[in-house]
């Protein structure tokens, strides 16, 4: 069974027509799965409802809590940047997104299944501080709820931005195996994310970062997919997978100067499923997070339903999609190509010699921690 997470109070998650976290973009990949028809027996809708006080406890402060239950601009708790502005409502809009996650994992405790919360993967959220358009950990939180049954749980996020937030909340804990593969932060907010975070103390080795040279494109990302997360999970052996599955490296987004296609994105994800089937017999935990082109954000998460479904992907959009989404968001879809970005052959270059440098320090400075990974 999976349970898919969504509700339309997913839309209070709302920072202004300005800000370029638009929740539409939510409504639209459940729209599209409700007309695939995907919520059928093998596929459960389930409406989360609000995180109490004590499951955000789990990882946020009293403090920073009652700071977002107050709804007012404190910069000491990361709340009213430009980033993350304040709005009415924010505080009850997060709890429910929280919520979709901790009772995915709930669920995940009381039987073999898999879950997908579209409106989770806020990775950027601190304990004290809101960041990077995320209130509350979410994913930190369902994590938490998955360590009172299993000991090894790996965290894999392909969101085009570093997951910062999660990394540093179980940058100890040598039972959360985390690992993200993202633009470098070199060129891109949050300018973390490098080689050499590794983890500290009974954690050292178990944060595991695979940073990207800007303009890479599926025939850099994938290879180093391929090159470096099949180790871990080899050497790690994970009981449940939970994956941040944001859509931001793709080459039409609007924030990040990566190249990947949407036929890229799924097939990480599809190696991601194939891992966890191996490894984690099947236990996936799937977010959503970043991706801000209307356009690509609801077919990719579509897509990750079919595939958790062990279905072909549809070859072509279908017939009611342009119907569907000027319904919803009041204009035409855009036409969405799906064309491999081919750099420049200097371009190509700089990225080959950066990306092979990179995997190159990342295999040295983990096999001299364990030196069986690779």
């Amino acid at each position: 069974m999976i349970y898919l997470y969504y509700t339309d109070k997913f839309q209070g998650y709302n920072f202004g027509p300005e800000h370029p976290l638009n929740p539409i973009r939510l409504a639209l990949a459940y729209k599209l799965i409700e007309e695939s028809g995907m919520l059928d027996s093998q596929t459960e809708l389930i409406r989360p409802i609000p995180a109490s006080e004590e499951d955000l406890h789990m990882v946020h402060t009293l403090e920073y809590i009652e700071s977002v239950r107050l709804e007012s601009p404190d910069l000491a708790f990361g709340l009213g940047s430009s980033d993350t502005p304040v709005f009415p409502g924010i505080f009850e809009a997060s709890r429910i997104i929280a919520g979709g996650s901790i009772d995915a994992a709930r669920s995940m405790l009381r039987e073999d299944c898999s879950a997908f919360n579209l409106g989770g993967g806020l990775h950027h959220a601190f304990p004290t501080q809101a960041a990077g358009f995320c209130v509350f950990n979410d994913v930190a939180l369902g994590i938490c709820i998955l360590k009172r049954k299993f000991c090894r749980i790996l965290y894999l996020d392909i969101d085009g931005h570093h997951g910062d937030g999660v990394q540093q909340i179980f940058y100890e804990d040598p039972s959360v195996l985390t690992i993200s593969i993202h633009e470098s932060g070199q060129y891109l907010f949050p300018g973390t994310g490098f080689v050499d975070e590794v983890g500290a103390g009974p954690g050292l080795g178990f944060s595991v970062n695979i940073p990207m040279p800007m303009y890479a494109g599926d025939q850099d990302y994938l290879p180093a997919f391929e090159e470096i997360v099949p180790k871990f999970f080899e050497w790690f052996r994970p009981e449940v997978v939970v994956a941040q599955l944001g859509v931001d490296a793709h080459y039409s987004d609007p924030l990040t100067s990566l190249n990947v296609t949407l036929t890229g994105y799924t097939q990480m994800v599809r190696r991601i499923i194939e891992l966890t089937d191996k490894y984690a017999c099947g236990r996936l935990l799937a977010l959503g997070g970043g991706g801000y082109n209307l356009e690509v954000v609801p077919v990719a998460w579509a897509s990750v339903l079919h595939l958790m479904r062990h279905e072909p992907l549809q070859e072509y959009l279908p017939l009611y999609w342009a119907e569907l989404f000027s319904n919803v968001v009041g204009r035409e879809p855009l036409t969405l190509p799906d064309i491999e970005m081919k750099p420049g052959k200097e371009t190509q270059k700089r990225i080959t010699n950066e990306l092979s440098q990179t995997l190159q320090n990342l295999k040295r400075i983990h096999s001299a921690i364990h030196p069986r990974i690779f």
